[in-house]
Order: C-alpha cells, then sequence, then structure tokens
C-alpha cells in the first residue's frame, strides 16, 4: 500500500525562512502561488513580460521579475512552465544559479526522469504534483479543504529534501487531503500512459468513431453528438464521484446491462495488446524522444495533426450546438 501523509506528517515551518521561486504564472502557477503567499510564504514570479500571465501576476498583487532573478533569490525553484521550454529555462537561468543547499521542484517528472534535467548533486530536487487544475487547487485551499497531490524525492542532497516536500504540499492544504508517496518514474510514466490510453487519446477516438458510425448509418449529427460526447460528462462526473460500480448503479438498468455486455467487445485483448506497447515505448523513453524531436523541429506533425482533428466534422457540429447551451458557458 501507498504511504499517505497528512497535516500531522508535515512541517511547515521548514518554509519559514525560505523564499520560493514559482518559475511560470500559468493555471497551476497562479494557483499554488497564491496558496503559498496565503500560507505565509515568501514568493517571488517569474514570468515573460507582456504576456496575459504577467498581467495576471501583477493583478495578483506580484511583482514578475526573470527566471534568472528568480533563481538567483529563492531558496526553493519550483518550475512550472510547459514540459517542452523547462529544460531550457533550467540551463539558461536556473542552472547558474543552484548553489549548495537550494531546492528544485516539480509538478511533474517529465524533465527529470527523461534526463532532459540533469540538476547537480549539491541540490535538493522532489516534486509536489496536486492531482487536480490550480483553479482547483486553489478553490479548495480557499474553502479550508485540500486537493490529493503525490509527492517523490528524486535527489536528497540536505538530508531535508521530503519534510520540505511535505512542508511545501501543506502550505498548499494538499495535507487536508492527502499526499501519496511515488518516484519520478512512477509519476512520468502513469500519467502519459493515462493521457495516451484513456483520458485524451482513447477517449477522443473512441468519441469520433462513435460519432462517424452513427453518421455512416444514417443518423443525424446533431443526435449523434448528443449521444456520443455530450453525455459522456454525465458519465464521468458520476464515475468521478461514485466509481464505476456507483455509475453503474446510478444509470438505467438498460445502459448498466449494455455496459456489463458490451465494455469488452470494444476494449478487445487486441486494444490491451496495443495499450501495452504504448506503455513500453514509454518506458523506454521511446515517446519522450520522439516528443523532444517534434518540438526541436518546429512541430509539424503536432500542427498538421491538431489541425486535421479541428476539421472533423463533429468540431463544426458541437460549436452550433453549444451556442444552445448558454449555462455551458464560463
Amino acid at each position: 500500500m501507498a504511504k499517505i501523509y497528512y497535516d500531522q506528517d508535515a512541517d511547515s515551518t521548514l518554509l519559514k525562512d525560505k523564499t520560493i521561486a514559482i518559475i511560470g504564472y500559468g493555471i497551476q502557477g497562479r494557483g499554488q502561488a497564491l496558496c503559498l503567499r496565503d500560507s505565509g510564504c515568501r514568493v517571488i514570479i517569474s514570468e515573460l513580460e507582456g504576456t496575459p500571465n504577467y498581467e495576471q501576476a501583477k493583478k495578483d498583487g506580484f511583482n514578475p521579475v526573470s527566471a534568472t532573478e528568480a533563481a538567483k533569490a529563492a531558496d526553493v525553484i519550483q518550475i512550472l512552465t510547459q514540459d517542452h521550454v523547462q529544460a531550457k529555462v533550467y540551463n539558461e537561468a536556473i542552472k547558474p544559479n543552484l548553489t549548495k543547499g537550494k531546492a528544485l521542484c516539480f509538478s511533474h517528472g517529465f524533465n527529470i526522469h527523461f534526463k532532459q534535467i540533469k540538476p547537480p548533486k549539491k541540490v535538493d530536487v522532489f516534486m509536489v504534483a496536486p492531482k487536480g487544475p490550480g483553479a482547483l487547487v486553489r478553490k479548495m485551499y480557499e474553502e479550508g479543504k485540500g486537493v490529493p497531490s503525490l509527492v517523490a524525492v528524486f535527489q536528497d542532497a540536505t538530508g531535508e529534501a521530503l519534510r520540505l516536500a511535505l512542508a511545501y504540499a501543506k502550505a498548499l492544504g494538499a495535507t487536508k487531503a492527502g499526499v501519496i508517496e511515488t518516484t519520478f518514474k512512477e509519476e512520468t510514466e502513469t500519467d502519459l500512459f493515462g493521457e495516451q490510453t484513456v483520458l485524451c487519446g482513447g477517449v477522443t477516438e473512441l468519441i469520433r468513431a462513435g460519432f462517424d458510425i452513427l453518421i455512416e448509418a444514417g443518423y443525424q449529427p446533431e443526435i449523434a453528438y448528443f449521444e456520443v460526447l455530450h453525455e459522456l460528462k454525465l458519465i464521468t462526473d458520476l464515475i468521478q464521484e461514485t466509481g464505476i460500480a456507483g455509475m453503474r448503479r446510478r444509470v438505467s438498468n438498460t445502459a448498466c446491462y449494455g455496459d456489463l455486455t458490451r465494455g469488452k467487445r470494444i476494449i478487445t485483448e487486441r486494444t490491451r495488446k496495443e495499450m501495452r506497447k504504448i506503455l513500453k515505448e514509454i518506458q523506454k523513453g521511446k515517446f519522450a524522444r520522439e516528443w523532444i524531436k517534434e518540438n526541436e523541429a518546429g512541430r509539424p506533425n503536432f500542427n498538421k495533426l491538431l489541425k486535421e482533428g479541428d476539421e472533423h466534422q463533429i468540431e463544426k457540429v458541437g460549436q452550433q450546438l453549444r451556442e444552445m447551451m448558454p449555462w455551458m458557458k464560463k
């Protein structure tokens, strides 16, 4: 069983005299920075001047600086830029300013696990990864609650890396919900696998396949959209709230029977074999190398595939139907 830490396991005073730099003020960066500040931590923000995130940081009462300035001033450096730019930011701005006893923090292990970032032995390297977007991290914190998070130590130079990581997690409110111990390897590989085979890749292809087959059979695209895409949220909400077993007891018996008897005809042993193959590609670093090369080449395949997806009929139909549902607009 996994080791889970709670409030009583974390000592927030470890952050009392430390400066924390948040590199990247996106959704996760903003959520973490605001929680840390409200927990009494000294927080500085690094963001590119002239960007919407830079302006948001200023509105939130921060004075954003360059990544170099932030890395120089900070004791704990949390890197929350997108995966594909982290190594560049690290090598140019952070690495030259890493002195003995400082700590690097991540919320995803990609760049450490796949050796895009190779930290010196003199610094702590740990991960605190909330299992929810930054906006939810902030909302739960404000409500006196927390979002479950993962914690991992890659390098313990000071002998205090885990205690420091737990203090950071507590400052986010995460220890109120529970912080599960893992490794950079486990977090990275399971995260990529989940995205590729279920949450993003698997779900989107299943939706479009269902839509295409209904259209081929002569059904109206609007009806197909509602049946294979729109109603998916109702099911995923039930699964999130009550588990698969709970969902099955909250949909109609007809739907439940169809689930129990037909699901395995869609996810066959051949599908599982391909999923295992994808996991092997992740574990061996094949996907990471492919994604790094794609970015180095200017993302030709990424942009092509994204454009092709945008032009699918389900996108045009969906845009029209969402206009009929103003309650869905933020």
